[in-house]
């Protein structure tokens, strides 16, 4: 059974000013300025976050929600910036109709160099994207987090005509957001009243339900069943369908992975690639033997996996891909080029590919 987790929010202030600290990634520069509580049987957590709107008042007026999730460099901010910039670019009534919501997944040294107060909830370096527990203070994972925003999305009470919730990542937020499409709850919290889509932007790489991996030859590419010799955890989840530590995969998990397949196809998933995100050693770029497996850049990786995962379901797919010409690995500039705009607003189209 899901853990039931309340949200509150209050206002929060980043602490002394950053310590510099040997880690293998540097402190996050800015702590977002407001906290949501969750409270569990286990006892509560503070998850840092930006909001556009007061959130625990009635929105009658709010029919669109965006939750951003941020990248490797937990910049909040400019992920949150560049959604309001992306809403007020869309035109029409999308600024005055929508709700942004930005989570901040912050490290241990960023609670440590920040002095935050014990009850921030905080993640071992790089692991949230996959539905891992938090470090502290209590055991919480990720994808329970995004199921109490939607949670408190889908309150009718608070958002009377809310119809649409966007969940949308770039980079290490896209891999959060395609994995969390697969074994969410999402659907279930929101009900029929209020529907949810995803937007899967440059992420490093992307679940298989197979041992298959793509080969590259020139122009084409074939799927083959990839040898674990050389890299034994290749198909250990986050890139394949075993190895479950986290327990919300795992309980999620229990329903079959054909099933999970099945329906993570019926869902409105929204590929946005930059064409220019084709640089194999650019600096946050998956570089594990798993990630290489999965081809050699961002761009060749969400082709193939589209390709793959369309080549097994011809029927029932409700799954899209969009081109982002010229952009590299930049959310800021994903996000309120037009297609960007388009996806997390629907005020438009984009070529399909």
């Amino acid at each position: 059974m899901r853990i039931l987790i309340s949200v509150l929010v209050t206002i929060g202030l980043c602490g002394a000013a950053c310590v510099a600290l040997a880690q293998h990634e540097k402190p996050v520069e800015i702590v977002a300025g407001q906290y949501f509580s969750l409270n569990t049987p286990q006892g509560s957590g503070d998850m840092p976050f930006d909001v556009s709107r007061d959130w625990n008042k009635p929105q009658p007026q709010v029919t669109w929600a965006v939750v951003m999730f941020h990248g490797k460099g937990r910049d909040v901010d400019g992920y949150y910036r560049a959604t309001l910039r992306a809403a007020e670019r869309a035109g029409g009534d999308a600024a005055a109709t929508s709700i942004v919501v930005a989570p901040q997944f912050l490290n241990e040294e960023d609670a440590r160099a920040h002095r935050l107060a014990g009850n921030v909830l905080r993640w071992r370096q790089g692991t949230w994207e996959a539905g891992t527990e938090a470090a502290g203070p209590i055991s919480v994972s990720a994808y329970e987090v995004i199921d109490a925003m939607v949670t408190h999305l889908a309150d009718r009470r608070l958002f009377p005509n809310l119809k649409t919730i966007t969940l949308a990542g770039h980079s290490g937020g896209g891999q959060a957001m395609q994995r969390y499409a697969v074994v969410g709850q999402a659907e279930v919290i929101a009900g029929s009243g209020i529907h949810v889509r995803y937007v899967v932007a440059n992420p490093s790489s992307y679940l298989y339900f197979s041992d298959e991996r793509p080969r590259f030859d020139g122009q084409s590419v074939r799927f083959e069943p990839a040898n674990g010799d050389g890299c034994h955890n290749f198909n250990h989840w986050k890139y394949g369908p075993l190895e479950l530590k986290a327990e919300y995969v795992r309980q999620s998990a229990a329903k079959g992975w054909q099933a999970l397949e099945d329906e993570y196809t019926r869902k409105e998933v929204l590929y946005l690639l930059g064409t220019a995100d084709v640089d194999p050693h650019e600096e946050d770029l998956d570089v594990s033997c798993a990630g290489e497996l999965e081809g050699p850049s961002r761009f060749l990786r969400g082709q193939a996996y589209f390709a793959w995962l369309h080549k097994r379901h011809a029927t029932n797919w409700n799954q899209r891909m969009w081109f982002v010409p010229g952009v590299a690995h930049s959310a800021t500039k994903m996000f309120t080029a037009d297609c960007g705009i388009a996806a997390l607003f629907q005020k438009a189209s984009c070529p399909d590919h």
